[in-house]
Formats: C-alpha cells, sequence, structure tokens
C-alpha cells in the first residue's frame, strides 16, 4: 500500500513536471506577464494586440516575426499556467528593482493601450507588481508616469 501511496506522488509530480517548462526566458517570462495583463479583462482587441507586439519588440530589441513568436509562445503558456510564481520568480533572479519597475510601467502601457484600464487588469498589475517585490511607492511611480503621459 505504501509503495501505490509512492507511485501516487511520483506520477503527479512527473505530470506537474512535463507541465512546467524547465528553462524560460526573461523575454518570455516578461511577455507572459505582459499577455496576463491583456487577457485580464476577457477582452483581447486588436490595439492590445498591436501594444504588445510593440512594447515586447522595444523592450527586448526584436524584429516583428521574432517578437510575434515570443507573443505565440508566451500566450500558449498564459493559456496552460495556474500562477504567475513561475514567471515572476525568474524577474526576481533577473531584475533588479529599477529593472522591475519598467516591466510594471510596461504591464500599465499595456493596460491602457485601449484608452480604458479595467479595474481586473489593475487588480491583475498589483498581484504582479507584490510578487515582483516592489514597494508600494515603485508600483505607484510606474503607474502615475504612465497615465500622466496619456
Amino acid at each position: 500500500m505504501l509503495n501505490k501511496i509512492t507511485q501516487f506522488f511520483q506520477s503527479l509530480q512527473q505530470v506537474n513536471d512535463e507541465s512546467t517548462p524547465q528553462h524560460l526566458s526573461i523575454e518570455l517570462a516578461c511577455t507572459v506577464l505582459l499577455c496576463e495583463v491583456m487577457r485580464a479583462d476577457g477582452l483581447l482587441d486588436q490595439e492590445e494586440r498591436d501594444a504588445l507586439n510593440q512594447l515586447v519588440q522595444q523592450r527586448f530589441n526584436l524584429t516583428t516575426n521574432d517578437a510575434e513568436q515570443l507573443i505565440s509562445q508566451a500566450i500558449d503558456l498564459c493559456e496552460h499556467s495556474t500562477d504567475f510564481h513561475q514567471f515572476t520568480s525568474i524577474v526576481n533572479r533577473t531584475y533588479d528593482a529599477t529593472e522591475k519597475t519598467k516591466i510594471v510601467s510596461l504591464l500599465w502601457q499595456l493596460a491602457h493601450a485601449d484608452g480604458h484600464v479595467a479595474s481586473v487588469e489593475e487588480h491583475t498589475i498589483r498581484r504582479i507588481a507584490d510578487l515582483l517585490h516592489l514597494r508600494h511607492s515603485e508600483y505607484i511611480s510606474a503607474k502615475t508616469g504612465v497615465l500622466s503621459d496619456n
């Protein structure tokens, strides 16, 4: 009986290992977070999709084709992920507070691309900022920096 229980937990771990990518690039992790904000309000309009493509190209110095491939991978990961931790942990290991604040600014830019920030988008950005261990002042700085420009 103990062997059956052990086998059960090992099979669960194996399924979990197979569904979680072993190595995500910082570019992919950040793009997944952007996609999560884009999907948060349930409306995938063309303005946000175009803004996502432009933000990814600029942030990571990618061609249009490379950005589209990265976004496609990110959307696939979004649809199969259950939390933000696997993505925010990569950002936390790679970026300092200044760079993480820039990522949160990108999240705000994307949320505002359609001219309106839905409350669910704001909540999603707040959750991501918390997981990035940003101080409230850094979160507000990123938010006001984007929203005051528009």
